[in-house]
């Protein structure tokens, strides 16, 4: 099973969660949209939130859930 992908994004002054490029949730301030995406995120795993700094680039990744594909050892 894959893991699914949320993303705490800016749009403008506001923030959204997202998946497949749906808008989940918008929010005001950045802190209730990655409470909102961590939220979801775990509801959900397998997972992974990919929170995004307001120039785009990724300021942070979070995981939920057991790896689908785990290393050999």
């Amino acid at each position: 099973m894959a893991r699914k992908q949320y993303f705490v994004v800016p749009n403008g002054t506001n923030w959204q969660v997202k998946h497949d490029s749906r808008v989940l949730s918008q929010h005001a301030i950045k802190s209730t949209a990655v409470d909102a995406g961590v939220k979801v995120a775990k509801a959900n795993a397998p997972s992974q939130l990919k929170i995004m700094r307001q120039d785009g680039t990724i300021e942070d990744e979070r995981t939920y859930g057991g790896d689908p594909f785990p290393p050999r050892g």
